[in-house]
This record gives structure tokens, sequence and C-alpha cells, in this order.
């Protein structure tokens, strides 16, 4: 019962940060832009739920994330007349987007075909009440993430391209590579036989613990700031994507469920130890 409780929380929070960043908005368009894109981000998520649960699999769960960002970006776009008008402001966000969705969705729904199941979902999966709150909080984070964008997108001359854009752009190409040379080194070390139950610790890895999730902090950053000369009023709310993306990473999902697979894995060694008190959990080193 509590996790469908929690369930209801996600997605009344959700709708009203929406509500929120909309509250001083003037344009009916974009008002209903982002209401229906909210409703349509949540449907998604369900729908996939059904035959997720039925199946008992986990192996759609990040592809349907990515494709639900494809999906709303380009949605967006043609709503908005991006193309036809060329409004550059709103290519140049989308295409980051889209070039971040794509190659991460691809990338893990591969990861997942190769391995056979993700060992977090296997207590989750069997649960009906866990499973759907699951996919409601992918639906919360591909819309919390996405607000700052859509602002930008469906504002009412569209993205507004200066300084603090060119900026914000610089910040996504710096967060998106380190992402991906992340992603490979760790994936080239995986493929190694003898490296199987090892640690990583060699290229970014030796830097950071998570630098894929440093790359995916920095990166929707640049999104935010990009979007930001776009804003108005209580749009500014938009500028909590950022913020969201690194609470969600390093407190629900991601580094928090790594740290204690890897302390339970590896705790006992010295090596591991060594590797924990002298690297950073999330934010590189400069010197090694």
């Amino acid at each position: 019962m509590k996790y469908l409780f929690f369930t209801s929380i996600v997605f009344l929070f959700t709708a009203v940060y929406a509500a929120l960043v909309l509250m001083s908005d003037t344009d009916p368009h974009q008002y209903l832009l982002l209401k229906q894109i909210l409703v349509a981000v949540f449907a998604i998520q369900w729908l996939a739920f059904v035959p997720a649960f039925f199946f008992k699999t986990e192996k759609f769960y990040d592809l349907t994330g990515s494709l639900t960002y494809i999906s709303i970006f380009i949605c967006s776009l043609i709503v908005t007349d991006s193309f036809q008008d060329f409004k550059i402001g709103n290519l140049i966000i989308a295409t980051a987007v889209l070039l971040w969705a794509v190659r991460l969705g691809s990338f893990l729904f591969l990861r997942i075909i190769s391995a056979g199941k993700d060992e977090r979902f296997d207590s989750i999966k069997v649960s009906f009440a866990q499973f759907l709150m699951t996919w409601t909080l992918q639906g919360m984070w591909v819309f919390i993430c996405s607000s700052a964008a859509l602002v930008a997108i469906s504002s009412a001359s569209g993205a507004v391209v200066n300084y603090l854009f060119g900026i914000g752009l610089a910040v996504f190409i710096i967060g998106w590579l380190i992402e991906v040379i992340a992603d490979n080194q760790k994936s080239a070390f995986r493929a190694i036989e003898k490296n199987k139950d090892r640690f990583i610790n060699q290229g970014l890895w030796a830097r950071s613990r998570h630098p894929n999730y440093f790359g995916e902090i920095t990166l929707w950053l640049g999104i935010a700031i990009m979007s930001v000369p776009s804003f108005s009023g209580m749009n500014y709310l938009a500028l909590f994507s950022p913020v969201f993306t690194y609470l969600l990473l390093n407190n629900i999902s991601g580094i928090r469920l790594l740290e204690a697979r890897g302390n339970k894995k590896w705790g006992h060694l010295e090596d591991y130890q060594l590797y924990l008190n002298s690297t950073p959990k999330l934010i590189p080193k400069l010197f090694r």
C-alpha cells in the first residue's frame, strides 16, 4: 500500500511542479503544450508497465525512458513550428537532448540485452506496487529533467540564442563527452575476462568513482543554462532540473545503489578501500 501511496505522491509532485513553473505564463499555447506533455509522459510509462509486469521484465525500462524523451522533443519541435520557421535555438536544444537520449538509450538497451537482466530490479519487478512506482518515477525523471528545455522551446519566440546559451552548449558538450568516455571505458574494462569480478579504477574512473553520473549531471546543467535566456517569472523554477538529476542519481538510484553493491562485493579488499579513500565519489579530481 505504501508504494501505491508513494506513486501517487510522485505524480502529484510532478503535476504541481509543472503548474508552478507555468504559473505566471500568459501564453495559453505554452501552458497547453506542457500540460499535454506531462500527461503523455506518464501515460507512456504506465502503458509500458503493463507488459513489463506481465512478463516480469525490466529489459525495456531504460529504452522506454529514452524513447519518451525522443518523442516529446520531436513533437515539441513540430508543434512550435521550429522546423518550418527554423528556430535555431529550439533545434539546437532539442538536438542536444536527442543526441543524449539516442546514445544512452541504445547503450543501456544493448547492455541489458547482453547481461540478461538488471540486478536492481530482481526484487522490484515481481511486486505490482513497487514496479509501478519505479515506472512512475521514470515519468517524473523525464518530465522534470526536460522541463527547462521544454519551457524554452515552447516560449513565444523560441529559445533565445545569446552568450549564455553558448556557455550552456559548451557545458552540455563537456558533460556528454565525459559520460560517453566513462561508459565506453567501463564497457571495455568489463569485456576483458579477467576483469569480470574486479572494480574499475582506470581512465576517468581513476579520477571519480562515478564519472558517468558526473557527466550526466553536467550535461543537464548545460541544457538548463541554454534555456535560461528564454525564462520569465516562475519559469526559473525549471532550474530545478539539474538539481533533481543530482538528487536522483546521488540519493535514489545510481550512486547510492552502486556504492552499496561495491562495498558488499569488494569492501573487504585493501585495494578497494584505498580506492574509496583516494578517489572522489562524484566530482573528478584534476590531479592524480
